[in-house]
Order: C-alpha cells, then sequence, then structure tokens
C-alpha cells in the first residue's frame, strides 16, 4: 500500500510542486523493483499469499531543504517471502526486492554502519521478525521423575507387602493401631521416592541449564558502525554478520561481499562438499552451515524458527542426559550386586518359612506362630506378608540404586564448579575421563601465551628499524606496507567521532598490524579500500600460512598483488627485495642466508615474525612467485604468568605436554623453554621435531619416538592428528586443544577434546568436549584435577555404599538362618537405604578437589573401579560391623541387662552410627583417618549432611518408636551406641597400615 502524505499547505507552489515531482519518481522506481501488484489493505477481498508492502510518510520538514527525507518502513515486509527465499534459493524474488542492497534498504540496514541498534530498535524487529531462538522440546515434569522412581521393582513389592501388612493390621488391631507396621513401610517409601526424585529433577534443569549456555555462541556484527560481539540469541533480522573461517552461520541470510567464501552445507544437505557463495551465482546462507573457506558478510533475513535449519535444530538439540562410559560401568556393578541381594534374599525367604512352617518361629510371647491346623488364616496370611517383607527390605538394601544418583551428582556438581573454573563440559562424559589423561597436547598461541599480540620490531632488508617516526624509509615502501596491511585483512578498523583513537577489532595478530600500520605508520584503511578495487582474496589457514590479495588500482587500472605470512614462507616466494631507499634489489643468496638470521634471530626471543611481499603484475592472477620483498615485523606474546606452574603440575600427575605449532622451530623452542615444556639439559634433537619431519617417519620410527618428542613446530592439523592416533596406539589416554576449523579432526579423535572458548570458531567448539573459556592453559590443569576429583569422589561412594550392602546382608542372612528372624526391620532398612542412597552421596560427591589428586598417576581406562585399597577398606570395615552387631544380637540382653525390643533398637542405632563413622574414613581411602578432617570445614555439606542424619536418627530412635519400631535409649546405652560405632576410626587407621597394591 503506497501513502502519499499531504503537503504543506503554506508552502509555496513551485517548491511543493517539485517536491511532489520527486517523490513521484522514487516511488516509481522503487515500485518497479517489487511486485506488480500492490495490495490496499481497505480491500480485503484483493489479499495473496505473498507481497510486499512499503509505506512512504512524510519526515518533519525543514524548511530549508529541496526535498523532504523519505522514512521506509518494514512492518508490512512479507515474512513469508524472506523465509521461502532463502530456503528454496529463488532468485527470482530476490530479484522482486531489488536484489541483496534494496532489500537490507527495505530492512533499514545500512551496508557498512549496519542497523541503528538501540533497544526500540532491536525489539520492533524482534516483535515483526521474531527473536533468534528456537523452540525447545518441553522440559520432564516432577510428575514424570516421581513415576520413574515408582517403577522400580522392589519398590512395587515392597508397596504390595505393605499395603497387605496395613490391611491385615487394622483387621486385627483396628484402625488406631494396626495401621503403624504397614503405614510406616509406606512413608519411608514415599519418603525414599520423594528424595530420588527431588534430586534428579533438579539435575535435569542444571542440564538444561548447561545445554543453553553451550549453544550461546557469540557473533560479530556491526551495529551504528561498531563492529562488536553479541549472543546468537540477541541477532535479529536486518542485522550485518561478518563470517570467518570456521564460523556457524547464525541465522538465514544473504551474502553481502567477501571473497572466497565456501561454506559446508552437510547439515542441510548431506553433501559433505564444501559450497562457494559470491554474490553472481549463490547468495543465500544457511543458519546452522559452518564456513569452511574464505570471509564476507550477510544480511540476516530470517532468525529462530523462522530458518530453514530452525525446526531441525529443535528437534535434534544435543541431550545431556546421555549415559557416561563410567555410568555403564556402574549399572554393571550394580547389577552384579543385585543379583546377589537377590540369591540372598531367596535364601533368607526360603529359610524364614522352612523355620516357620517347622514351627521354629515364635511370638513376642514366646509361642509358635505356627500351629498347623490350628493357626488362622489371616494370622497365616499376616506371617507370611511380613516374612516377604524382611525378605524383600534385604534385597532393597542389597541393590545400590544409589550408584547412579551418586554419579548424577558428581557430574552435576563438577560441571557446575568446573563452570567457576573458566571450564563449560559439552559432554558428560568428558568429566570422568579426563581423571584419565597421560598426555595433553596442546596449542601455544593463547594458550600458553596471553594471545596479546603487538609489534616490537620491523626489519628492511639488513637492518631493524628503530625510528618510530619512519622519517627515514622512503615514502614508496611506506605506501606499499599501508596496502599490504590494510588491503590485504579480515580486520577492520572503525573510526568514531566521539573517539580519539580508533577500534580495531579481528584475530590478536591482525589486530596487532592494523594497530602498527594505523598508529606508525598512519595508515587510512578506508582511503585504501576506496583506492583499490579487489579482484581475489586467498584467506589465510593454517596449511598455507599465508593470505594474498589481488587489486586494481582504481586511478591507473594497474593491478598489484600483495601477501602475507609466515616469513620464511613469503621469504620462499621473493627473488627481489626493497632497501631503505625505495629501489628493488635482487635477492641475492648472501641475502637470503641473512635474512633467514634474522628470522631465526627474531623466534629465538619468541617473536612472530611476519612478512611482508608485493608485486604489480599484468596478468588478473594471484601469483606466487617473483614478489619484491617488503619487510618483516616481529610480533611478540607474552606467555602466561601461570603456564609455567601449571606445565610443572602435569609433570607432578604423570601427564605429559607435549606443545604443537604452527610457529617455526626456533620461536617454538624459545616458548617450550620459557614454558617449562622443554628442559636446558634436554636432547632438543629428539625432542623437538618439524611437522613435515613427523610425517614422513616410518610407522615404527615414529611410534619408537612418540614419547620422547616434546615439541612439533611448523605443524599442520595432519600433522597434529597423526600424533593423537600414534599415541592413542601407544597405549596414552590424550587430551587435545584447538581453536581452528582445522583442528576439528584431531578435537574429534581425542579423548578429550579441549576447544578454546575466545578464539575458538564454532567448528573447533562443536568439536570437542569441553571449551575453555579463558583459553589458558592453566584452566586445563583445572579440568584435570576435577576429572580426577569425579572418580576419586566416586570411588569414595562405592567404598561407602557397599560396606553397608555387606554388612547388612551379612547380619540379616546370618540372623535369619540362625533363629528365624531380621534384627533390622524393614523401615529400618529403608531409613538406612536413604542415608545411603541420598545423604552420603550428597556428602562425598561433591568433595572439591585437592592437590594430592596431582601428586598420584593418572587412573587408567581399564583399571578396575574397586581397587585393592578399597576392597581392604570395605571387608575390614563390614566384618567389624557384623561382628558388633550380631554380638549385640545374641550376647546384648544378657551383657547389658535389657529387653529385646531395646536390644534390637540398640542394634540399629549402633548399625546407623557406624555409617556415620565411616563416612569419615571414605573421605580418604589411602591415607590414615587424621586426614579424613583435612578440608573438612571447607566442605560444609558434608559437615551439614552428618549433622542432620544424627539428628533424625535421635528423632527416629527417641520420638518415632512405633513408626520405626523402637525403643527409647538412656543416656549410658546412647554411650554405648556411639562407642561401639567410634571404633571404626582407631580400626580404619590400622587396617591402613596394612601394605597393598594400589591396582
Amino acid at each position: 500500500m503506497a501513502t502519499l502524505m499531504p503537503e504543506n499547505q503554506s508552502a509555496a507552489k513551485p517548491r511543493r510542486r517539485w517536491r511532489f515531482a520527486f517523490i513521484a519518481i522514487y516511488f516509481t522506481k522503487v515500485l518497479d523493483s517489487l511486485p506488480k501488484r500492490i495490495v490496499k489493505k481497505s480491500n480485503p477481498e484483493m489479499s495473496t499469499g505473498s507481497y510486499v508492502s512499503i509505506q512512504i510518510q512524510n519526515a518533519n520538514k525543514d524548511e530549508n531543504s529541496g526535498h523532504d527525507e523519505i522514512v521506509l518502513s518494514f512492518d508490512n515486509v512479507d515474512q513469508r517471502m524472506l523465509i521461502d527465499m532463502v530456503r528454496d534459493k529463488d532468485y527470482e524474488r530476490l530479484h522482486q526486492f531489488g536484489g541483496a542492497k534494496q532489500l537490507a534498504e527495505l530492512l533499514q540496514t545500512e551496508e557498512k554502519r549496519g542497523i541503528n541498534g538501540d533497544e526500540a530498535d532491536l525489539i520492533r524487529r524482534r516483535n515483526v521478525f521474531g527473536s533468534n531462538e528456537y523452540t525447545k522440546p518441553p522440559r520432564k515434569g516432577f510428575l514424570s521423575f516421581v513415576l520413574e522412581a515408582s517403577k522400580d521393582t522392589t519398590i512395587i513389592i515392597l508397596l504390595i507387602c505393605a499395603a497387605l501388612s496395613l490391611g491385615f493390621g487394622i483387621k486385627e488391631e483396628g484402625p488406631r493401631e494396626g495401621w503403624y507396621d504397614g503405614g510406616s513401610i509406606i512413608v519411608a517409601i514415599v519418603l525414599i521416592v520423594a528424595v530420588s526424585s527431588i534430586s534428579n529433577f533438579r539435575q535435569s534443569g542444571q542440564f538444561r541449564k548447561f545445554s543453553n549456555e553451550s549453544s550461546d555462541i557469540r557473533v560479530q556484527v556491526v551495529r551504528q558502525g561498531r563492529r562488536q560481539p553479541v549472543s546468537i540469541f540477541d541477532l535479529v533480522v536486518g542485522d550485518i554478520v561478518f563470517l570467518n573461517i570456521g564460523d556457524q552461520v547464525p541465522a538465514d541470510g544473504l551474502f553481502l561481499e567477501g571473497h572466497s567464501l565456501k561454506v559446508d552445507e552437510s547439515s542441510m544437505t548431506g553433501e559433505s562438499d564444501p559450497v562457494e557463495i559470491n554474490e553472481k551465482d549463490n547468495r543465500f546462507l544457511f543458519s546452522g552451515t559452518k564456513v569452511s573457506d574464505g570471509f564476507g558478510t550477510m544480511l540476516v533475513t530470517s532468525v529462530g524458527m523462522n530458518t530453514a535449519w530452525g525446526e531441525m535444530m529443535s528437534s535434534i538439540r544435543r541431550d545431556l542426559d546421555e549415559q557416561t562410559p563410567l555410568q555403564a560401568r556402574l549399572d554393571k556393578l550394580a547389577s552384579t550386586i543385585g543379583k546377589l541381594g537377590l540369591a540372598v534374599a531367596v535364601m533368607v525367604l526360603v529359610v524364614l518359612f522352612i523355620r516357620y512352617f517347622t514351627g521354629n518361629i515364635e511370638d513376642d510371647s514366646g509361642k509358635k506362630e505356627f500351629n498347623g491346623s490350628k493357626t488362622r488364616i489371616d494370622d497365616l496370611m499376616n506371617s507370611i506378608v511380613h516374612l516377604v517383607s524382611a525378605a524383600v527390605t534385604v534385597l532393597v538394601i542389597a541393590i545400590p540404586e544409589g550408584l547412579p544418583m551418586a554419579v548424577t551428582l558428581t557430574l552435576a556438581y563438577s560441571m557446575r564448579r568446573m563452570m567457576k573454573d573458566q571450564a563449560l563440559v559439552r559432554k558428560l562424559s568428558a568429566c570422568e575421563t579426563m581423571g584419565s589423561v597421560t598426555t595433553i597436547c596442546t596449542d601455544k598461541t593463547g594458550t600458553l601465551t596471553l594471545n596479546k599480540m603487538k609489534v616490537v620490531e620491523f626489519w628492511l632488508e639488513n637492518e631493524v628499524v628503530k625510528d618510530e617516526t619512519y622519517r627515514g624509509i622512503a615514502p614508496n615502501v611506506v605506501e606499499l606496507l599501508k596496502q599490504g596491511v590494510g588491503l590485504n585483512t579480515t580486520g577492520s578498523v572503525c573510526k568514531q567521532p566521539s573517539m580519539s583513537v580508533p577500534e580495531i577489532s579481528g584475530s590478536p595478530t591482525e589486530t596487532a598490524i592494523l594497530t602498527w600500520a594505523v598508529v606508525d605508520l598512519g595508515m587510512d584503511i578506508d582511503k585504501q579500500k576506496l583506492s583499490f578495487e579487489i579482484l581475489r582474496v586467498e584467506a589465510f589457514n593454517s596449511q598455507k600460512k599465508r593470505s594474498g590479495v589481488l587489486v586494481n588500482r582504481v586511478t591507473d587500472k594497474t593491478i598489484h598483488i600483495h601477501w602475507k605470512g609466515a616469513a620464511e614462507i613469503i621469504l620462499a616466494m621473493c627473488s627481489h627485495c626493497y632497501n631503505k631507499s625505495g629501489i628493488v634489489e635482487v635477492m641475492s643468496d648472501e641475502k637470503r642466508v641473512h635474512f633467514g638470521g634474522i628470522i631465526r634471530g627474531m623466534a629465538a626471543k619468541s617473536l612472530r615474525c611476519i612478512a611482508f611481499a608485493y608485486k604489480q603484475t599484468q596478468q588478473e592472477k594471484l601469483e606466487e612467485t617473483g614478489m619484491i620483498l617488503l619487510g618483516l615485523v616481529g610480533l611478540k606474546d607474552p606467555c602466561r604468568p601461570s603456564v609455567r606452574r601449571a606445565v610443572e603440575a602435569c609433570r607432578d600427575a604423570g601427564v605429559n605436554v607435549k606443545m604443537i605449532t604452527g610457529d617455526n622451530i626456533f620461536t617454538a623452542k624459545a616458548i617450550a623453554m620459557e614454558c617449562g615444556i622443554l628442559k636446558p639439559d634436554e636432547d632438543f634433537n629428539n625432542a623437538v621435531v618439524e611437522g613435515v619431519t613427523f610425517r614422513n617417519y616410518s610407522h615404527n620410527e615414529r611410534m619408537d619416538k612418540i614419547d620422547v618428542i616434546r615439541v612439533m613446530a611448523r605443524s599442520s592439523p595432519f600433522d597434529k592428528l597423526l600424533m593423537v592416533q600414534s599415541l592413542k596406539k601407544k597405549g596414552h589416554v590424550v587430551a587435545v586443544t584447538g581453536d581452528g576449523t582445522n583442528d576439528a579432526p584431531a578435537l574429534k579423535e581425542a579423548d578429550i577434546g579441549l576447544s578454546m572458548g575466545i578464539q575458538g570458531t564454532e567448528v573447533a567448539k562443536e568439536s570437542s568436549d569441553i571449551v575453555i573459556l579463558d583459553d589458558n592453559f592453566a584452566s586445563v590443569v583445572t579440568v584435570l584435577k576435577w576429572g580426577r576429583c569425579v572418580y576419586n569422589n566416586l570411588q569414595k561412594f562405592i567404598q561407602f555404599q557397599l560396606t553397608i550392602n555387606v554388612a547388612a546382608l551379612g547380619i540379616n542372612f546370618v540372623a535369619a538362618i540362625a533363629s528365624g528372624k531380621v534384627p533390622l526391620t524393614a523401615v529400618q532398612l529403608l531409613w538406612v537405604n536413604l542415608i545411603q542412597d541420598t545423604f552420603a552421596a550428597l556428602a562425598l560427591a561433591t568433595e572439591q578437589p585437592t592437590n594430592d589428586l596431582l601428586s598420584k598417576p593418572p587412573v587408567g581406562r581399564s583399571k578396575p573401579l574397586i581397587t585393592n585399597i578399597m576392597w581392604r577398606n570395605l571387608i575390614s570395615q563390614a566384618l567389624f560391623q557384623i561382628s558388633v552387631l550380631l554380638i549385640l544380637q545374641y550376647k546384648g540382653r544378657s551383657i547389658f541387662g535389657i529387653n529385646e525390643k531395646v536390644n534390637n533398637t540398640l542394634i540399629f542405632n549402633t548399625f546407623v552410627l557406624c555409617q556415620v563413622f565411616n563416612e569419615f574414613n571414605a573421605r580418604n581411602m589411602d591415607k590414615k583417618n587424621k586426614f579424613f578432617f583435612k578440608g573438612l570445614l571447607k566442605n560444609r555439606l558434608f559437615i551439614g549432611i552428618v549433622g542432620i542424619t544424627i539428628a533424625l536418627q535421635v528423632m527416629m530412635v527417641e520420638f518415632l518408636k512405633k513408626f520405626a519400631n523402637t525403643e527409647r535409649l538412656d543416656w549410658g546405652q546412647w554411650g554405648v551406641c556411639v562407642g561401639l560405632a567410634a571404633l571404626s576410626w582407631p580400626i580404619d587407621w590400622l587396617v591402613k597400615c596394612l601394605p597393598v597394591s594400589a591396582k
């Protein structure tokens, strides 16, 4: 619909006619590029499925202006047309819009300055076109977790027994007294199910939160003329997005400008070959695809669920509830223990039935419970229900269902804490596998170093230029350097009127070189780009280690080539060089050797050496030979202050650190020495190798030398992958750091892929298991420590739980066979089950990592979960508990002069307190118990859980007599229980004096 606002009646007629003519001409040209049918809002019968409607409004007029400012509104642009245009790669529809640049105008986007980007503008765009978020699958409700917990077979059997017991009890003793036995079991079961469901529900919410955080990608956009990073979720239609190698295309859109841009569309089409994106043949970009080469800018046309990838993404979002290898091993362990428990429970049930039907089980008054035909049916059924309940309860205590919960708690806790320690876990299995790592292959730039590049040296011909004004250099050389920097770059320079210093963005290397050119050489990047037309670009990648540009000067139509990259590679392309006076000289062998010495000298000072080369040509071909060397710059990237300590910590932990870098061998040696990876007394001939040498080794040579190699210089992504594969064949568990697209194969091949959060591309992050958010090697060591902590905490819990399982099975089995009665009732064992499954899991699974973990060797993947040390500890404690409880069972009444009910309460109370004291023993499996207080005050959760357990036990004994089938104990009896339970500490101390293999 077109609306012409009325003219100001007070304006002069001639001026009014000129304004009217201008608007009419402009409006006609706009309509010519749009669909021919223009629909009027007032006539609904003429509506069509897709159309574009614009409004031309009369803005506030300036009396002195020659014409009115025209404001376009996209409120009525058909969103469906934009969506279908990109999805179907429909050039006809794009032509109807007038092309990509005309569409940008319709969306109120300036190609160079982007959108306005203020809050009101962003809100308006989201209201019209939607936000860049995908519809997520609905979260599982709390009731679904309750149902899952209730489906356990033993829980169902117990509920049936409890219901029967409840029915018989009410029938025999009336509702007031008869509900206690059955009702107590039901209450205990409800409590266990509730605690388990709440825990799983909370962990599910945390995993969902981590999933959202791992999906939050930062993209580079231009708004109000400033290049800036924004969250992918904050992207709106009309944004101009910068794309570089390794980036994920964040939304559907149109290519605006760029060079050599290729995109991997395999996620959309299944085709593995990269698709070339350009102005002529293919402008269309799809959300979720990856940039495999080149760079460019795109105009966002659809976001979120309106993209071609939107609905697919919502249905295949990564599930963080996947089962990890350790969880699978624990499930197998739990299954084995459960089968053993089932066998014991069946034996207990058979023995109890035999004793019952042979008249060897007596009631509380000493009479036989079964008297043949004289026994009433109700009494018979009630007795059978009690016997089945006792056997099933033995099964409940035998099945370690707390193991999966302990794994979940440990992983969730470690993921949350690792996030605070600058590590985002993308795959749960990485938490545990990291504890087994034996070798870390790390990048240099940004991981071992600060990634804060600065040009500190500039060499021209055979001397370093110390004059920061560069006045002694010929103007033509300075001009060529400006061109080489300004035209051959993926960075940008933004000059804001309010800022005295221009804002420079790009990779650290690009930023350093641009800063040098702008500040020291006085380069005006806009002037350079206006003076030349770019014909062809070869973008930098880690294989070629150089970038080039072919340009056409606008004034004289001459063609020029500029190359920039690794100094020795650029040097090999040159046949001539410039001297300080601006005269071109032949590159003699002597000069070439001299330049090689300069490069090695800079490398020895830990400088990254970049060379610039130039050539004027007649052909539109990006030639690589016969170049003229312009100069060399040395970039300093200081080592991180903490990296040397981190490397030493890895060495103490039995983990080898290998540096794999694209820098030349001299720079690599210098940095490795500074970081502590190489030692001065080490044989550099074997410890340092170049990528080309490593890949040319025979298989046997490579396998012989792989353990000795500490540094690989001038490596390609293939060399890194080959290193990982060779180490794995040698039996190592390998962690690899990477930030580039070409690192993806090595990151996937490694046991643990560690991508960089700041410099890492989206392809690298997607291929990794953990994202190091601060790109710091010290954070890698922290992840290593957490990996060992996860494994160690789970071993503590396994030892603690198996001690309870063995002790409870032993006491109930022996007592059932010997006397036909079990000292620990169903409710009491369910209470113990709650202690071990939930409270102990929380207490032991949330222990924080200590430096002691890094003094132990790595845990091999094939090593058993239950070590000899754990068997020693749990068998000794289980035998102690069984012995104490059996003595109380058969001698307690005569020793303390008490009745059977009080004696059974003593047994129950001592058993629970034994577990409380044993929790302290489990905190350190291989050191004597003076160490289990170490760091105790830091784990307030452990102290709180022990306090809650004791308080609830007092309540069970003293105030819930009928519920727990207990009797109140006096102070002396409580002292006996505490004293017997406390004996577990000296026993633990003595047992840990026994030498045992750690395997």
